[in-house]
């Protein structure tokens, strides 16, 4: 369990992490504000999740090996954004899609150890899936998108309740389902699945 663990906190770290230095780079930020968003979009979930359940938030800072990945993920981007860009646009709804499963998996498991009910799995696993992003947003300045369109938080959901009562750890039944909800995931995407909205005027 420890090298998927492993292998999930990289490829979600990637993810997110250029994620938010593309949002950051489109919003014209400068080379601070590019690694902030990325930093804030890989990390900001995990540390809301912290403090949430309890967990100790300094828990964030032993993870210097991520942190470096990051930083460097971002930077690739800042410098060569010609050569980054043309293949995030090709690849990165599946990217940000392992992303997401990968950290709502990860926030699941983290309130499962720490015994707590269905209710707490779910809270974890959205923040930590979901809440780099809208963090991510607001420092944007844009509103957020999980909270206005598209089909997103619902899948760190089922991955939640799913994990929960089957009790996942590792193996290929983990893989499975994180293979299954990411393709639903970009499915939704290109198929535009939202939601229901109401404005009240």
């Amino acid at each position: 369990m420890f090298m998927e663990w492993e292998l999930l906190n990289v490829v979600g770290t990637i993810a997110f992490a250029a994620s938010g230095a593309i949002i950051a780079m489109d919003e014209k930020y400068d080379i601070f504000g590019v690694w902030l968003l990325a930093f804030t979009t890989a990390f900001g979930g995990g540390a809301i999740r912290n403090v949430l359940l309890g967990n100790p938030v300094s828990l964030i800072w032993q993870q210097n090996d991520l942190f470096i990945l990051c930083f460097l993920v971002a930077l690739l981007i800042f410098l060569l954004p010609s050569v980054v860009l043309p293949h995030w646009e090709r690849w990165g709804v599946i990217v940000d899609a392992i992303g997401l499963v990968a950290f709502s998996f990860q926030g699941a498991q983290v309130a499962i150890k720490l015994d707590l009910p269905l209710s707490a799995a779910i809270a974890a696993a959205v923040l930590t899936g979901v809440g780099g992003g809208v963090v991510r947003d607001l420092l944007a300045g844009r509103k957020p998108l999980v909270l206005q369109s598209e089909v997103y938080a619902i899948w760190a959901i089922i991955i939640a309740v799913v994990t929960y009562y089957f009790r996942l750890e590792g193996g290929l039944a983990v893989y499975a389902l994180l293979i299954v909800v990411a393709t639903l995931r970009v499915i939704s995407y290109y198929r535009k699945w939202n939601l229901p909205a109401r404005k009240v005027r």
